[in-house]
C-alpha cells in the first residue's frame, strides 16, 4: 500500500472517526460468505445453510444474523438480537474495569550528592507512601563524572531500603536503567495501610 494512501487513512481514522472494521462482527447483509453454519436463538444448530436462507430466517424472527466464528469453514454464525448482544458485551467490559486493580507508584528522586536532612526528609515521604499501601520508586540520577561512582547511588539505596524496613519491602533491586538507578520498594505483605 503507499505510503500516502496509508497516511490519508491514518488521519481519516483520527479526524473523522473511521474505524477499522476487521476486529468489529459482521452482521446481516456484511456476512461476506456464500454458506453460513447457522446456530439458533436457543442455542439449537440450524446446520449449513446458504447466507440468504439464514437470513431469511432471521428476518422472519425479527432478529439479527450474527457472525460469531468468521475462521472456521464455513463461518459460524447466530440468530440473535445485536443490539441486545451489544450492550452485554458493553456491560461485561465495563464491569472488568471496575474489577481491575490499579497499582498507584510514586517516585521519589535523589542525587549522590543528596544532603542528609533532605534525605532523612525523601525517607520520611517514602515511609508515608507505604504507609498508605502505595508503592515507590527510588531514582538515583547520576549527572557527568558521578556516572563512575556507581557504589555512592547503592550505598544511599541501601540506606532508604535499611530505614523503611519496618513499612516495605525491596520488590525490585537497584538496577542501573541509563544514567539512573532505581529501586521498586512495596508495602509490607499484611501491615495494616491509613
Amino acid at each position: 500500500m503507499p505510503t500516502k494512501i496509508r497516511r490519508w487513512e491514518s488521519i481519516a481514522r483520527r479526524e473523522f472517526g473511521f474505524r477499522d472494521r476487521r476486529d468489529e462482527v459482521r452482521v446481516n447483509r456484511y456476512i461476506r460468505a456464500t454458506t453460513v453454519r447457522v446456530i439458533g436463538p436457543e442455542g439449537d444448530q440450524l446446520g449449513i445453510l446458504p447466507t440468504e436462507e439464514a437470513l431469511r430466517i432471521a428476518g422472519e424472527l425479527e432478529l439479527d444474523l450474527v457472525e460469531v466464528s468468521s475462521k472456521s469453514d464455513p463461518p459460524v454464525c447466530r440468530v440473535m438480537d445485536y443490539g441486545k448482544y451489544k450492550y452485554q458485551q458493553q456491560k461485561k467490559a465495563h464491569e472488568a474495569k471496575k474489577k481491575q486493580a490499579v497499582v498507584h507508584v510514586k517516585e521519589v528522586k535523589l542525587r549522590p550528592k543528596t544532603d542528609e536532612h533532605d534525605l532523612q526528609f525523601k525517607i520520611k515521604h517514602i515511609e508515608r507512601f507505604l504507609k498508605d499501601g502505595l508503592k515507590s520508586k527510588v531514582t538515583i540520577i547520576f549527572r557527568g563524572r558521578e556516572l563512575s561512582h556507581p557504589e555512592i547511588g547503592k550505598a544511599i539505596l541501601a540506606r532508604v531500603s535499611d530505614d523503611v524496613k519496618e513499612w516495605g519491602v525491596v520488590e525490585i533491586g537497584p538496577k542501573f536503567e541509563g544514567r539512573t538507578m532505581v529501586m521498586l520498594l512495596a508495602p509490607r505483605p499484611g501491615q495494616k495501610t491509613g
